[in-house]
């Protein structure tokens, strides 16, 4: 078998295949597999969203029909009815550009809050803050499908850190750094001085293994690649995309890679688990003589892109 290595920089974690005669496949190093997310909040209420107002700010209704607004706890999603401020967004220059390319940001944002509209969702309190902030809105974490709602929105760049004195200020702000620093998200509404290359510079190592034992449309699970997270925070991945060059995507669900812990993406079909994920292919996506691999963020973002 051939293993190519490269490196490139992204907030994402990946993949890797095992043989076919092993449905379980091969483990990477314990040491390197551990998958972590912050840890959820601990939800007390189940509630319906009933509208988006925005990036932010929902309403909702509990099971006996009263009706009440949130406020997201920890995030300021750019503003879509106002205007933006660009000195609150730390590099985005304070022009017209700037605010128009926020304002754009924030629509994004809403838009990705859309998916609430309808669901069900459970919220949790912070323990360092009141209940309710100004204009008498709740201050909550939304819960839903198993993440963090406010932190996915810092941590893919649909939100800067709102500054109070929230418990989980330390994870939402390493999270925020994560992004500036991709450029990801608004972050790409910042001077060139304020965001660096992400195809250059960042915590994914990747090493793909395209070529699997014998027949590669055979043997799909030997065909994969591995993301290992060198930085020393978590990379969230939920949402993020992992394409060929004849287009060909998967889309990681609800998956943070810890530091120094590996996933590996196989190109056939599996139960997905610790460390693990399936493509669910039905022939060979890696091309064995060079193929392109490109991370997209949720937000469309291109946070990495190789070529092997």
């Amino acid at each position: 078998m051939r293993r190519l290595a490269v490196v490139c920089l992204v907030l994402l974690a990946g993949c890797v295949g095992m043989p076919a005669v092993d449905t379980a496949g091969p483990t990477p190093p314990a040491n390197a597999t551990t998958t972590a997310t912050p840890a959820l909040p601990d939800t007390s209420l189940t509630v319906t969203v009933t509208r988006v107002v925005d990036g932010d700010t929902l309403d909702i209704e509990y099971a006996n029909g009263t009706a009440d607004t949130l406020r997201l706890v920890g995030v300021d999603t750019p503003e879509v009815y106002g205007e933006n401020d660009p000195a609150e967004f730390e590099g985005v220059p304070e022009t017209q550009a700037g605010r128009d390319c926020l304002r754009q940001w924030g629509e994004r944002a809403s838009d990705r809050m859309g998916r609430l509209d309808g669901e069900t969702v459970r919220i949790a309190f912070d323990e360092n803050l009141d209940t309710r902030g100004y204009y008498d809105r709740l201050l909550v974490y939304v819960v839903h499908d198993g993440s963090n709602v406010n932190y996915g929105l810092v941590a893919n760049g649909y939100a800067r850190v709102y500054d109070s004195d929230f418990s989980r200020g330390d994870e939402f702000y390493a999270a925020e750094s994560q992004a500036m620093t991709r450029g990801t998200g608004l972050w790409t509404c910042a001077s060139d001085e304020g965001a660096t290359d992400a195809a250059s510079d960042g915590p994914l190592a990747i090493e793909a293994h395209a070529d699997a034992a014998g027949n590669d449309n055979e043997n799909l699970n030997d065909e994969y690649v591995d993301f290992t997270n060198t930085g020393d925070d978590p990379l969230v991945l939920d949402g993020w995309t992992v394409a060929d060059a004849a287009n060909h995507e998967y889309t990681f669900e609800r998956l943070t890679l810890a530091s120094g812990a590996t996933v590996r993406l196989h190109t056939g079909s599996g139960t997905d688990r610790e460390g693990h994920r399936y493509w669910g292919a039905s022939g060979a996506i890696w091309n064995n003589g060079g193929d392109t691999v490109t991370v997209t963020a949720e937000n469309g973002t291109v946070v990495a892109e190789t070529s092997y």
